[in-house]
């Protein structure tokens, strides 16, 4: 087997505006150098010592003008804080290709630049999108057996992919004996799970015999420290599908008095409200580990969704999508008072990671009071190149990467869900969402993924007809 070829590395030299790259160089002191279809600036800054900033430090910038480039796009990112690196896409041609990525060296500073500079002005008429970016280190696998337990599929997948560092795994809801027959595979990077993928994908990998289907997981979506301050709505996880709100109610009231104001019940989770905030930490510390029913409960504080995630996911029921997505995490609304649970009920993944997807309401009414936020709504963008229909030759998917290249939106992200028929006619279904990063015009908002309403027998189909249906989408704004 041949070792693997080191990264095409160029200096700036006959570049397009050198002169003004260079002067950027001078001043900061920052190196910038191409490698692999992307210009780095910076990587690290001079004088940075230790390890890179964490995730949620780094933003996607779109809509960049294709003779943009750094000389012009750092002083404006400078103006929020320390830049650790800018990572600006370009083409053969010398022109980028009209987005980049900006890593700060802290959270805040990434916050506030999505605040501060989405939809701000580079150029006369030419505004630009900015939003955190999804740094994803997390596989979706679907089609494990059932009686496979967690150190098991942690032992599989290491050795047949590397950098495995955890495996997140979901009892049944009815046997908690068993598993979901899917897992979440955490990799110690992206690139580790990038690569994973990369060879997972075409299939040709078993595991015990089955056949799996592969991509990256949905992200669990990040709230804002402060609003999490104030939370005191907890979400139990892994309860008895035959527990009752009142024992759930019951076994939660930790202090002499009555602290429990509601307790919401879905499947096998539930929220339970309480008085205070600290009557929330309490019942959380106490319970969370313990047994209810034969049942270990896993217990953190539920999560509010901001107002366009909710209109997202009502959009989600409008269509009647009847599908369980066990990867996505139910949240509590505080502003419409409901309970949203992962499509069909499911429990959310764990661990880090961030981003938006639809999710179905599970009902209730009371809110949570100052517990909520409300983002900024997106920026509109101008209405979109919509490309000539392809010839016979061309499929969606590629018809889809034209679209977004045309119109510096970033290349679709697409996200694979499955589910599965019961029965005696047991049959895997799948289906595709797709996020396009610098598209921001209407709803789905930034971040919000398209979510097709049907699902495909094969995770090629379903990866067609979800570009099909971006398509549409597109095509009717």
């Amino acid at each position: 087997m041949s070792a693997p070829q080191p990264p095409a590395i160029k200096t700036i030299e006959g570049a397009p505006k050198e002169s003004a790259l260079r002067a950027l160089m001078q001043r900061s002191g920052y190196p910038l150098v191409q490698e692999n279809g992307q210009r780095i600036f910076g990587r690290p800054p001079p004088g940075w010592e230790g390890p890179a900033p964490q995730r949620g430090c780094e933003v996607f910038v779109g809509k960049l003008p294709r003779d943009l480039y750094e000389d012009e796009l750092v002083p404006v990112f400078e103006t929020i804080g320390k830049i650790y690196e800018v990572r600006l896409m370009m083409d053969f041609s010398g022109s980028n290709r009209g987005y980049a990525f900006v890593m700060y060296t802290n959270k805040e500073d990434a916050k506030r630049a999505v605040k501060q500079l989405n939809n701000y002005e580079i150029r006369k008429g030419r505004l630009l999108g900015v939003c955190p970016s999804v740094d994803n280190c997390r596989l979706f696998v679907g089609g494990i057996p059932k009686n496979k337990k967690k150190h098991e599929i942690l032992e599989e997948m290491s050795k047949v992919t590397e950098g495995v560092v955890d495996v997140i795994v979901y009892p049944s809801a009815t046997d908690k004996t068993k598993n979901r027959g899917f897992a979440f595979v955490e990799y110690e990077s992206h690139r580790a799970a990038a690569m994973a993928r990369r060879k997972l994908i075409p299939g040709r990998i078993q595991l015990w015999g089955h056949q799996i289907a592969v991509d990256w997981a949905e992200p669990e979506p990040e709230v804002d420290e402060e609003v999490m301050r104030k939370v005191k709505v907890l979400y139990v996880r892994n309860l008895m599908v035959t527990t009752t709100e009142d024992d759930i109610k019951q076994a939660f009231e930790v202090g002499e008095e009555e602290t429990v104001t509601r307790v919401k019940k879905i499947r096998d989770y539930a929220f339970v409200h309480y008085k205070t905030r600290e009557d929330a930490i309490a019942a959380m510390t106490a319970m969370n580990g313990s047994t209810l029913e034969g049942a270990k409960l896993e217990v953190t504080f539920a999560k509010p969704v901001d107002r366009n995630t909710r209109l997202a996911r009502q959009a989600m029921n409008d269509q009647n999508l009847m599908m369980p997505g066990p990867f996505l995490p139910p949240m509590f609304d505080p502003l419409a008072g409901h309970m949203m649970g992962g499509l069909g009920g499911m429990p959310p993944m764990g661990g880090r990671g961030r981003g938006a997807g639809g999710m179905r309401g599970g009902g209730g009414r009371q809110g949570m009071g100052r517990g909520f936020y409300t983002p900024r709504p997106p920026a509109s963008f101008n209405a979109p190149y919509i490309p000539p229909p392809g010839s016979p030759s061309k499929s969606a998917v590629q018809v889809l990467e034209e679209l977004c290249r045309k119109n510096q939106w970033g290349n679709p992200q697409y996200t694979l869900h499955s589910t599965h028929t019961s029965g005696q006619n047991f049959r895997q279904l799948f289906l595709y969402k797709i996020n396009v990063p610098g598209y921001s015009s209407g709803s789905p908002g930034p971040n919000t993924p398209f979510t097709p309403n049907k699902l495909a027998p094969n995770p090629d189909d379903a990866k067609q007809y979800a570009a099909e249906y971006v398509l549409m989408q597109l095509g009717r704004r």
